[in-house]
């Protein structure tokens, strides 16, 4: 398999892979792309596939210049199978196999155990795309319009490096699993994603900035596990997708961030102190600040469900098989094998909520969550920084791990955003205080209105700092194609 920095952009999948010489996996993939393009004109942004949108596309995988951007129709985008650099004298870092050659073929006994790994984090990549096809509509303004059609063609192709692999790999099979990639639907009663947060619907704005925010880090961190696989090809695609999810979860953060500074912004002109004070801030035409809680409490817990359950042996068996391993296991410094390591897990028992050491094979999902949750603090205090140049009384906080829950240890109770248990009737009593309720949510729903006039931004958020790609402020990032 090549290992340049370049792609190649003479056929119809753009690649570093030399699809030009590997003539059965061209022709399954060039089968495949009439299906994936049906599917992106019927499952991708409504009403825009005949706008000239101001995108980024790859041009290298190495360290610098490994982008560029120009306007092109999202349909015409190219898309293609893209892997980083690959590192000579690698070898496996973890597992059974530690310091063995890595592997560049499936190991046969553990083909099942790979196939599924890809096949859940491809199912990931349309799912996003289908839940935020509706949101061109309401854009706030032609930036927003356009980082929302970046990270859907960047989960297209993320889409594409899986199934490359499943075609490269899995023959048959594989073709298969491909197919079945654009055939489920977010949402769909019969056919829906694999994964719960990705039938969920993403209604308006600021539930897609929470989505980029919460979800889209989830995604960095199992991509960051995955990219410590023994499985070479894996690893290498994992890295470089990893250098395009940093801009999703850049436009999560920073879109609420910017939806907190018009709130604060106007509560200080209208001479509003008290964040409660949810009529009046509403009358405002901005978002209050409980409601923006109450918002991140929610995609949060749907966010912890994707790690699935705290004790877990298929986490235990991917890591000892050396095909996940752990977030930054290159930086680690235990003995990457774990058969004698304990790891602290949370628990509820007789009414309570406990810390129990358990192997820490078994424990590999509560750990990655835990990582999950350090990397998604940090953010929260970038926006809670805004808050406190504002002067306002006010912090955003993450609810307890524990908190609306519907996989794992918690599933079977209830849990305030404390990580008190609550009986049955408490939890009825007090849902709504710390969920979106559907007058919080019919309101978000009346200020998504589209603002698409160059440079202008909708009442509810406030403009970004920078331009993309150095452009100006009123820079028209989408040309409205009426």
């Amino acid at each position: 398999m090549p290992d340049g920095t370049q792609i190649d952009y003479n056929g119809l999948i753009p690649n570093n892979v030399g699809l030009a010489d590997d003539q059965r996996v061209r022709r399954a993939l060039e089968t495949w792309h009439p299906g994936y393009i049906d599917w992106w004109k019927q499952m991708g942004p409504e009403g825009f596939q005949d706008c000239p949108v101001y995108l980024r596309t790859a041009v290298g995988v190495g360290a610098e210049g490994w982008a560029k951007f120009d306007f092109v129709r999202m349909p015409d985008y190219r898309w293609g199978v893209l892997l980083a650099p690959q590192v000579e004298g690698r070898t496996i870092p973890f597992g059974a196999h530690k310091g063995e050659p890595a592997w560049q073929e499936v190991p046969g006994e553990y083909r099942a155990m790979l196939r599924r790994l890809l096949v859940i984090q491809g199912d990931t990549e349309p799912a996003s795309v289908e839940q935020q096809r509706h949101l061109g509509a309401t854009a706030p303004s032609l930036y927003d319009m356009r980082n929302l059609f970046q990270v859907n063609v960047e989960e297209g192709r993320h889409l594409w490096a899986m199934v490359y692999l499943l075609q490269k790999y899995f023959g048959r099979d594989g073709r298969e699993e491909a197919e079945e990639l654009l055939r489920r639907r977010s949402g769909d009663q019969d056919s829906p994603r694999m994964l719960g947060a990705f039938n969920e619907r993403t209604p308006d704005w600021l539930s897609f900035f929470m989505f980029t925010f919460f979800t889209d880090r989830d995604g960095k961190m199992q991509l960051a596990a995955l990219a410590q696989s023994g499985f070479d090809p894996l690893s290498r695609t994992c890295r470089f997708m990893l250098t395009e999810e940093a801009h999703h979860m850049f436009v999560g953060e920073t879109g609420v961030q910017r939806v907190i500074q018009r709130t604060c912004d106007a509560m200080k002109a209208a001479g509003i102190s008290d964040p409660y004070d949810i009529g009046k801030v509403r009358a405002l035409g901005v978002i209050d600040l409980p409601t923006i809680q109450k918002k991140a409490n929610l995609h949060f817990a749907l966010t912890l469900d994707l790690f699935g359950s705290e004790i877990s042996t298929n986490a235990a068996n991917a890591f000892n098989a050396g095909l996940k391993g752990r977030y930054r296991e290159d930086k680690l410094t235990d003995d990457h094998q774990l058969l004698h390591d304990t790891y602290p897990v949370l628990r509820p028992r007789d009414g309570a909520i406990i810390r129990e050491d358990v192997p820490a094979l078994s424990a590999l999902n509560m750990r990655l969550r835990d990582d999950y949750v350090e990397d998604t603090q940090a953010g929260i205090n970038r926006w809670n920084r805004v808050l406190e140049r504002s002067g306002i009384e006010f912090r955003i906080t993450l609810p307890h791990v524990a908190f609306n829950r519907r996989i794992g240890e918690f599933s079977r109770l209830h849990a305030d955003t404390s990580g008190r248990i609550l009986s049955d009737a408490e939890w009825s009593a007090r849902r709504l205080e710390m969920l979106p309720s559907d007058d919080d949510n019919r309101f978000i729903a009346s200020l998504m209105r589209p603002s698409v006039a160059k440079g202008v931004y909708a009442n509810w958020i406030a403009p970004p700092r920078h331009g993309i790609d150095n452009k100006p402020g009123d820079f028209e990032y989408v040309h409205i194609v009426r």
